[in-house]
């Protein structure tokens, strides 16, 4: 493998990716490295390093947007809007917990290209709503953009969509433009204690239809919350959270009335503000599946979307063929479930349970070679793998693009 890639700047890096198409060379594209891990192994030739392309470009408050190099680190991005009284509303995701890196490295281009978010989803959207537009190199080596700096932009395709969970295997994107929301004045948080993963759908359901605007709802069985870190936590319970966001005399409102909505479901409590916001922080980059440091030692984690409704009953099937842990996130639709170590990382009892439950999986942590051997995103049906083909060839007909990241052969 030759040295990194390391451009400057977008020219360079359409420069790079010229150069690959010229001498027969596969790119891998990778920003600070902290998601590296995600998808099949590497197939490629040399690393389009594109850290280098770092630096806020434009950011207006008062539009709520924001424009920057894709290199810009996410840490550097959320500090800023926060120093404004903004956020990313859709609560990106630091993957180091699962994966073993430095806590906050990843980059907005990353975000961007995994389509990341977090507990907010249900509320806010994941990252691929927020993306206004792009500029980008494609496997082509053509620079091409799409989007604007408006959040009502009708021109052309929303190609920005197309990028968002593309894992860069359609494009290098060099320049991004997001859209900010407000930031909550404050945040709390009600717990229902006790409850077993389906009396806690029951739970949730209830509480993301009723009039209190919840913007989190995540269970944690007792061993799992247990192993969050947050102070204040019932010992040896199980927890199902709540989240409120808002100006103070709303969510003091809100709260009172979702603890008496949620009476007939068990024992209830308040989480207050510092407390809720490391509950959610937890459970958005799942750090109780935390790694120890050692990748080969780690349970395989599995990210399992699914309705609502359903996500008890996928996570029971799980556990019936395997020995798992699960958190479930989104009131349901987000399963993450930690499976006992095998040839096949648990994949058998996972893709069972989504096609009989309905629902996608994707398998996040396993040693490399378990994730050379099995699909680690959701196989495709014949007429979605053709499509498939037919957009990475639009972009990258010569499969100088992350090739193989995620499905064999594309």
């Amino acid at each position: 493998m030759t040295a990194p890639l390391a451009p400057r700047d977008a020219a360079e890096a359409e420069e790079a990716v010229r150069w690959a198409l010229g001498v027969g060379k596969t790119l891998e594209i990778v920003g600070r490295g902290s998601k590296r891990a995600l998808g099949r192994p590497a197939q490629t030739d040399a690393t389009l390093d594109l850290s280098g392309l770092a630096g806020i470009t434009l950011y207006e408050p008062k539009e709520l947007v924001l424009s920057a190099r894709a290199g810009t680190a996410i840490a550097a991005v959320q500090a800023l809007v926060a120093e404004n009284g903004q956020e990313l509303a859709f609560e990106p995701m630091d993957f180091s917990a699962l994966l073993g890196g430095a806590p906050g490295e990843g980059t907005l281009g990353g975000v961007l290209a995994t389509n990341l978010s977090g507990p907010r989803r249900i509320k806010a959207g994941a990252a691929r709503d927020h993306f206004l537009g792009f500029v980008a190199v494609s496997g082509r080596g053509e620079t091409f953009k799409a989007g604007g700096r408006v959040v009502k932009n009708v021109t052309g395709y929303d190609l920005s969509k197309l990028m968002a969970g593309s894992f860069g295997t359609l494009a290098a994107l060099t320049d991004v433009t997001i859209k900010t929301l407000p930031r909550a004045e404050t945040e709390a948080s009600v717990l229902v204690l006790g409850l077993s993963p389906e009396a806690a759908v029951a739970a949730m359901a209830a509480a993301m239809g009723s009039p209190f605007e919840v913007s989190g709802a995540a269970h944690l069985p007792a061993g799992v919350a247990g192993r969050t870190g947050v102070a204040g936590l019932p010992d040896g319970r199980a927890v199902t959270a709540l989240r409120l966001e808002g100006v103070a005399p709303s969510v003091a409102h809100r709260r009172d009335g979702l603890l008496g909505l949620l009476a007939a479901h068990g024992a209830r409590e308040g989480l207050a503000v510092e407390a809720s916001r490391a509950l959610w922080t937890a459970v958005r980059d799942v750090t109780p599946f935390r790694s120890s440091g050692t990748p080969e030692a780690d349970r395989p984690v599995w990210r399992i979307s699914t309705a609502p409704s359903r996500g008890a009953e996928v996570a029971a099937l799980i556990a019936a063929a395997t020995d798992a842990e699960v958190l479930f996130d989104w009131a349901g639709g987000l399963v993450w479930a930690a499976v006992a170590p095998s040839a096949d990382a648990g994949a058998a009892a996972v893709r069972t349970a989504t096609a009989r439950c309905g629902g996608h999986a994707t398998l996040i942590r396993a040693p490399a070679a378990v994730r050379a051997a099995v699909d680690v995103f959701e196989p495709q049906p014949g007429p979605l793998a053709v499509l498939t083909r037919r957009v990475k060839e639009s972009f990258d007909p010569r499969g100088v693009l992350c090739p193989g990241r995620m499905w064999a052969g594309v």
